[in-house]
């Protein structure tokens, strides 16, 4: 997403770019024609050395499956702006010492203006509306939104739902302009190595369709989510690409060679915790997982999900001292995540769960680190049933939880604390 601020370390937004050095060949075969006397270059002779140098008349045919593509689906993108209501302060030398500050050139606290952009994609026409999938950061904050359709036109945009866990929007525009919806391409039959398309508005508007070209890099790749204050609360399974990334692409898509979305770029790495400055490492949601959400998003606005009704803590921020007088637990254990608050009347507390006990294993996997257990109960839906071993005053227990809670937006906020 292109705005004014700042871009942190991991910076969202994604795009694929392809680095084409040479330009010859592509999936092996040759863009030139090898029997061809022509060339691109004459050398200096007695012929052109009064300055009669000519343009060839060869054409190549660059028709590839790269360009079908494109044109199959680049008419479903578009460009997505963030307007928010001005509020400030009069801060002129005519306003602090008491000068005249109604003229028609002052700007008028609460107007809109545009405060970042991203991208997104038409993937539903029903009736008078058409539905676009785009990044929850692009939305996010927003009092309107305006959509830049690929001919230039503008319209207006609603938000049906969005859920920040997995930063995912839909919004809708009337469906007067929309002439074509793209399609979603299977995310698990993508392959490592396979060519991938990412069309968007790099830093903005002023770049709308841009293409680039890349590859998948890995299938299933988890980076860490982050709270709004910087705390991680779990982590997200991506896809990872080569990209060039930049600012405005967040929210367009990954596209196969079929013309196929299989990923929403959501985004980059920009530097490793060291600082180090990093390249090519871009990020997009599965396509398989973007489907799920949003027709959850299109049936009831947001997406429901299941809660233990418990805040905790990781096992490592717990001293040593404490895990053997307060947890009780014996030195093996060593990872887990510590209970803090049990809720009354919820799964864990039917369950036997109780303060100070700490989970080791749910639903089969073992608890390294506390942000796990959010991943785990967001594959399940309200009415499952898993299984959880924990440690209570030393003692090791097992037992079975159903999941008839739903998770409220505190609830999501818990693993931030």
């Amino acid at each position: 997403m292109a705005q004014k601020n700042g871009f942190g370390k991991l910076i969202a937004t994604a795009v694929i770019a392809g680095a084409l050095g040479g330009g010859i060949t592509y999936g092996g075969i040759s863009y030139f024609d090898n029997n061809s006397s022509s060339t691109g270059t004459e050398l200096i002779s007695g012929s052109n050395k009064n300055g009669n140098t000519k343009i060839s008349n060869m054409k190549v045919n660059l028709s590839t499956q790269a360009e079908k593509a494109f044109n199959s689906t680049k008419s479903t993108v578009v460009s997505v702006i963030n307007l928010q209501r001005e509020s400030q302060s009069d801060n002129t030398l005519a306003g602090i010492l008491g000068g005249d500050t109604s003229s028609s050139k002052s700007k008028k606290s609460g107007e809109l203006e545009a405060s970042s952009e991203g991208s997104g994609v038409i993937y539903k026409k029903s009736g008078n509306s058409a539905y676009i999938v785009t990044n929850n950061h692009v939305v996010s904050g927003a009092n309107a939104l305006e959509i830049i359709l690929s001919d230039g036109s503008k319209v207006s945009a609603k938000v049906v739902g969005k859920d920040a866990v997995t930063d995912l929007a839909v919004i809708k525009i009337n469906s007067d302009k929309v002439n074509k919806v793209a399609t979603f391409g299977n995310s698990d039959n993508i392959k490592v190595a396979e060519p991938v398309l990412a069309i968007g508005s790099p830093l903005g508007s002023q770049y709308a369709t841009s293409v680039t070209q890349g590859i998948i890099s890995a299938k299933k790749r988890e980076v860490p989510q982050t709270s709004e204050s910087g705390q991680q609360i779990g982590n997200a399974t991506v896809i990872q690409t080569d990209a060039a990334i930049n600012p405005g692409n967040s929210g367009g898509p990954l596209i196969n060679l079929a013309g196929q979305v299989v990923g929403i770029n959501s985004m980059k790495l920009a530097s490793d915790q060291q600082g180090t400055s990093v390249e090519g490492m871009g990020f997009a949601i599965p396509s398989n997982e973007v489907v799920t959400i949003i027709n959850q998003l299109i049936k009831n606005g947001q997406v429901v999900r299941p809660a233990l009704g418990i805040g905790y803590t990781d096992l490592s921020n717990v001293s040593e001292e404490q895990q053997r007088s307060i947890l009780k637990l014996p030195k093996s254990v060593t990872q887990g995540a510590v209970i803090l608050q049990v809720n009354a009347n919820s799964p864990a507390k039917r369950a036997g769960l109780a303060k100070y006990d700490v989970i080791t294993n749910l639903d089969g996997k073992n608890i390294t680190e506390q942000s796990q257990l959010r991943d785990i109960l967001y594959k399940h839906k309200i009415g499952d049933k898993i299984s959880v071993t924990y440690y209570h005053k030393g003692d090791k227990k097992t037992g079975t939880i159903t999941l008839n809670q739903k998770a409220t937006n505190k609830v999501l906020s818990e693993a931030s604390k």
